[in-house]
Order: C-alpha cells, then structure tokens, then sequence
C-alpha cells in the first residue's frame, strides 16, 4: 500500500517536506482488529505538533493522521462489531488500557496507556489501517468521506469542549480560533444553545467574516473587545497570546476551555504576562481538554447528522500532504483539509 511516512522530528524551516510516499505491506488484523481501507483522513494541527517535535510520536517512521474514514475490508478473528464493507471513522483515540479507574469510569483519554491514532500507532496518512474494533464508528449516510473525516477530530473534541465549558443556554460563549474545530464548535453551538450568543476571536478579518457567515452574533480580532463579556470561552489556538486575552473577556466565575493536545512556545521576542486581577480574579477558571473518549465520537456523530452539520472541506490528494501541511502552518484556511485517498 501506499503510505506517507515521517521518519524524524524537524522545523518546517528545515523540512518543508518531512513526510515520505513509500510502499509498504497492507497490515493484517489480528484478533479483535479490524483493516480498513481508507477514503479520507483530515489534516489535524496536532501532525505539525507531532512534525515539530512539540508531540513526539512514539516510534519512527510513522504513519501519521487521526481523522480517518474508510470501509472495512477485512475482520480480525475475533471481530465482530462490524461486517466488510461498513462505512466507518476513526478519531484520535486509538486504544487505552481498558482496566484502570479512568477506563472503567469512562474516562479512557486519561488513561496513562492512551494510545493515539497517528503517534503512538500508524495512523491514516496511507491507503490501509488496522485499528482495534471498539475504536472504530459507523459514519451517518449523509456525510460524504471528505465531510466526515473533520468530524471525527475537529468535531468530536469541540463537543467535548463544549460540554466542558458548561454553557447553559442564553449564556454567552466566545471562541478563540476558527479553524477546523473553531467552525464545527460554532455551528454545534448554535444548535445545542439555540439562545446564546456566540462571539469569535481570530487572527484575520478573512476568519472574522467566515465566522460572520456561520452564525457567529459578533467576531472580531484576538485582541478586540467584544460587545460583552462571555460566560465561557472555548481556545482552539496553538498559540498563547489568545489564552491570556480570552481571560479578560470572561464574566466572574467564567470558565476557559483550552482545547489543543499541545501549544507552540511563545514568541520570545513578546513575552506574554499575565496579570492576576486583570485575567485570573473573580473565581476565573481554566480547564485542558485531554484527548478524546469514544462517548464522544459516539456522541457526536448522530447529533452531527441530526442537525445536519456540514464542515466546510478542502480536499486534496495522499501525495500532496506536506503542501497540506505547509499551508495550515501558514494558516489563513477555511475550515479544515482533507487528504482523499
């Protein structure tokens, strides 16, 4: 099969092409595994993390990518949960340990085994993978490949994000960000919240005026005033500028949601402070988002299909992935990338 493979870390300054199309033997499922044939994989901001070094996969080369949608081609011996060709996705979570107090409580993504699809396994950069059964989701009929592979990333942690920041409907929620999560997040909101507004942070008028045409009820720069204050405020950045402005504009006893698995170092030439009244008193709170369980993806999927979520993609061919990933570095992009396979 064909694959696109990262054998080292290095700075897209470096590399700017750090994957590599080989060939490599289709992998064989075992047990209760399941091979599916892959149609389309989303193009994550953690791959430039994990490109970058600041998400260090756990063994080289690799297989990158976590936003998978396929058909099953072939069962393990002891899979049953799916027949050959079902139509399914694949998300971040790969496997956990399925013993400790978090995985029994349902809380696998804090299991200290987590394992991640595209860094501590091969993940969807390719044209075949092997993923354990109870990892792997049936994707709604109304969703192209293209459409669903954003679903299972962007979508599904910004559902979780979103139950984290703990909005009640007609409570105002901010987003900082608007990207591949940032887009899906406001659309969900508006649905789940039909009453609350929805103010964006971005870095562009452009983004500004995309979030505009989904619904947003104000956007504007990363460090403009919005007509209010939120009662919560979900971070999609990779960045830290957006995370200390965001906690300015929150209410007493406002909570922000930081969801990103990792963040680039600050600009060493801005160093950013933060000053205790200003953006932390009156009860603020900050709160990571760690991973992804499957109730999330489980979750997500029907409630995406029942309000006819539709994430805005950009498709473009398994070889051109580095330019893929070159231009989300840059940044600027409407909604999220899709390599089609």
């Amino acid at each position: 099969m064909k694959a696109m493979l990262l054998n080292n870390t290095s700075s897209f300054e470096q590399n700017p092409k750090p994957l590599h199309m080989v060939d490599i033997p289709i992998p064989i499922p075992v047990e209760k595994e399941i091979l599916i044939k892959i149609k389309a994989c989303g193009v994550c901001h953690t791959e430039l993390d994990e490109i970058e070094g600041r998400a260090t996969p756990s063994f080289f080369p690799i297989i990158l990518g976590h936003q998978i949608a396929g058909i099953v081609a072939q069962n393990g011996a002891n899979a049953n949960k799916f027949k050959p060709g079902d139509r399914v996705g694949v998300g971040w979570i790969f496997s956990s340990c399925g013993k400790c107090s978090f995985c029994l409580s349902g809380l696998e993504n804090l299991c200290s085994d987590f394992k991640a699809t595209g860094k501590d396994a091969n993940g969807g950069y390719a044209e075949y993978i092997c993923v354990p059964e109870v990892s792997a989701f049936i994707i709604p009929n109304q969703f192209s490949d293209a459409e669903a592979a954003p679903l299972l990333c962007g979508g599904a942690i910004g559902y979780r994000s979103l139950k984290l920041a703990n909005i009640r409907d007609g409570q105002t929620l901010g987003l900082t960000g608007f990207g591949a999560s940032g887009h899906q997040v406001l659309q969900l909101s508006k649905f789940m919240y039909p009453s609350s507004k929805v103010f964006v942070f971005s870095r562009s008028e452009k983004e500004s005026r995309f979030a505009m045409t989904l619904g947003a009820d104000w956007a504007g720069l990363t460090d403009q005033t919005p007509p209010e204050l939120t009662d919560s405020i979900i971070d999609t950045t990779p960045a830290w500028k957006p995370i200390v402005m965001a906690l300015q504009f929150l209410k007493p006893g406002g909570r922000l949601v930081i969801n990103a698995i990792r963040k680039e170092d600050a600009d060493k030439d801005q160093l950013l402070t933060m000053n205790y009244r200003q953006h932390l008193w009156m009860e603020k709170e900050i709160k990571s988002v760690a991973n992804i369980t499957r109730k999330d993806i489980e979750e997500f999927l029907p409630l995406a299909a029942a309000m006819n979520l539709k994430p805005t993609v950009t498709t473009i061919a398994l070889e051109d992935a580095n330019q893929a990933l070159f231009d989300l570095k840059k940044g600027g992009l409407h909604g999220a990338q899709v390599l089609v396979v």
